[in-house]
């Protein structure tokens, strides 16, 4: 099973960015843009668990959040992975508000899922809402640009999804199961 830990904002937060987004979606610059109903806020991506490893995962990453607080997030900015925006491969809205503690809840769920035995990429963690992809490095200034003034209203982030991801078809996303942040 295909899977990653998220938290998915508010429909208000979402109804801004899209709001910010909808001229930079209007290029036709060969971007693959997200759908808004798969918009989130990856916390962690676990990649293919084996049925018989998914319940060590959830119950790891359930003891994880349950040590971890709601916090005070909101979309401000945009960024690009790479950094270069004039070679990026993904368009994507920053994280405002309480971003350490969100990185802290990162770290902790992927040391619960590797104590589960699920081997993760060792990367550092860039709290993101992917918006946009390219197959080929492309030149994602202006829609970089385009992103910048975004600010949307704070919110209170207060659970953590469990979420299958399917490749094709739809819907490409499912919740398998949540845990509130105390």
């Amino acid at each position: 099973m295909r899977l990653f830990a998220a938290l998915v904002p508010p429909a208000a937060a979402l109804d801004e960015l899209a709001a910010a987004a909808a001229a930079a979606r209007g290029r036709r610059d060969g971007l693959r843009w997200t759908s808004r109903e798969d918009w989130h806020v990856t916390l962690l991506f676990l990649g293919e668990v084996p049925d018989e490893g998914v319940d060590a995962v959830r119950a790891g990453l359930a003891r994880a959040a349950a040590r971890h607080r709601a916090m005070t997030l909101g979309l401000g900015g945009a960024g690009t992975f790479p950094a270069d925006p004039a070679r990026a491969h993904v368009l994507w809205a920053s994280l405002t508000g309480d971003v350490p503690e969100l990185t802290a809840l990162a770290a902790e769920l992927r040391g619960a899922a590797v104590a589960a035995g699920v081997g993760v990429e060792d990367r550092a963690y860039t709290p993101h809402l992917t918006l946009a992809r390219s197959r080929r490095a492309a030149d994602l200034s202006a829609q970089r640009a385009e992103l910048d003034a975004l600010d949307t209203e704070r919110w209170r982030a207060a659970e953590v999804r469990l979420v299958h991801s399917r490749r094709g078809g739809a819907p490409r996303y499912r919740t398998v199961d949540t845990w509130a942040l105390t």
